[in-house]
């Protein structure tokens, strides 16, 4: 396998499975399965079935059954067939069936924790698409076993804080992203159009991601790329170009078998102009005011206060984004560091944090950058310069 197996992270998510009584967790998401097993799903149809005592049972379409074996941390890989002459269902149907079989084999229909509550936001190894869950999904499930609870609840707790292992793997997507980056930047030119600035830097992260360090089966990489007055948020690409004088601005996350960053980088053609300037520096004094604050026994509402009272000090607009979440197995997951959050940051956690603010007309800037929170501190897991006039 490419990873050994991560068992400070097990024993942390066994604990709480202890604490809570429960007899197993049943997962179909893809960044649980891979935070349970180590095996990323090229689908959304995988399942484990991971108990509280015993080895864990992964359930997988025939084709992946060997990638599993060779990925999994898993004493049994269980495959079913996508296509079945004698059973017109979809696919996820047999693959609901095997697991309950799997439960009640091993005794496990006591109290068990269903993702009740996941969501639409985790995405499979294939193409990024949503793992949808009907109806039928949860009452088949919780039907066959007698006390079905939420994991997503332990889930959340077990993961706010990252293992050795998984800081590797996030450092390991924060370096393919700047290799990509700066294969790009050579290449960058007023007038190319952003989406083949983005469709080039995406390239890069495939090219260069899979099989980097001897240790990656798959990279992946999403980006939005805007340039001048065409930066905004929440848009998409279009079909406009580079501008000179004036930011490009790269939205961009890279995935590591299964680990996320999220970062957003700048680049210029030219030299700034005196607006674009002055917000920089008004930016990288707000950044790194944030980065100072974020650190073990800080308050996580405290983060997005202080960052949004300096963009009002400043006199800017305030961003419609978050501007801090924490980074894992998603490229968004808890902690949520909004002015509402309860909590502290705590050490092992690692936090996006994200100053920006953007012109009516549009235009604007935002610095993004990854932090893993250390005992006396934090520590940058990007070597990208935020800086981008150097």
């Amino acid at each position: 396998m490419s990873y050994p197996v991560d068992d400070v992270k097990l024993e942390r998510v066994r604990a709480l499975m202890a604490e809570e009584n429960l007899d197993a967790l049943v997962v179909r998401a893809p960044d649980n399965v891979v935070y349970l097993t180590n095996y990323w799903p090229m689908k959304g149809y995988a399942m484990a079935v991971f108990p509280r005592e015993g080895p864990t049972t992964l359930v997988v379409l025939e084709p992946q059954e060997d990638e599993a074996l060779a990925m999994a941390w898993n004493a049994e890989v269980r495959p079913f067939r996508f296509y079945h002459p004698e059973d017109p269902r979809p696919p996820l149907n047999r693959a609901l069936d095997m697991t309950i079989e799997v439960l009640r084999e091993r005794g496990l229909t006591g109290r068990v924790a269903i993702e009740l509550s996941q969501g639409g936001q985790s995405t499979d190894r294939m193409m990024g698409e949503p793992t949808v869950y009907t109806y039928e999904y949860f009452t088949t499930l919780m039907d066959a076993v007698s006390e079905p609870v939420d994991a997503v609840p332990l889930l959340t707790r077990a993961r706010l804080s990252k293992t050795v292992q998984e800081i590797e793997r996030i450092r390991m997507a924060n370096e393919v992203a700047t290799l990509a980056l700066e294969a790009v930047k050579p290449r960058i030119r007023a007038g190319m159009k952003t989406a083949e600035l983005g469709a080039m830097w995406e390239g890069y992260v495939h090219q260069l991601g899979i099989g980097y360090e001897g240790t990656v089966k798959m990279a992946r990489g999403f980006s939005l790329v805007w340039s001048g007055p065409g930066i905004r948020t929440f848009t998409p690409t279009k079909d406009e170009v580079v501008v000179e004088n004036e930011p490009t601005l790269f939205e961009i996350w890279v995935c590591v078998d299964g680990y996320w960053n999220d970062l957003t980088k700048n680049m210029v053609v030219g030299e700034l102009t005196p607006r674009y300037n002055t917000l920089l520096d008004d930016l990288l004094t707000i950044f790194d005011r944030a980065i100072d604050y974020a650190r073990p026994g800080a308050t996580l509402g405290g983060l997005d206060e202080l960052i949004r009272a300096e963009i009002d000090a400043a006199g800017y607009l305030q961003p419609s984004h978050p501007v801090a979440h924490g980074v894992g197995a998603r490229a968004h997951e808890p902690p949520w560091p909004h002015r509402a959050a309860s909590g502290l940051i705590e050490e092992g956690m690692v936090l996006a944090i994200e100053p920006g603010t953007y012109f009516p007309e549009g235009g604007g800037l935002r610095l993004e950058d990854n932090f893993l929170i250390t005992a006396d501190g934090n520590e940058k897991l990007n070597r990208y310069e935020d800086d981008f006039r150097k």
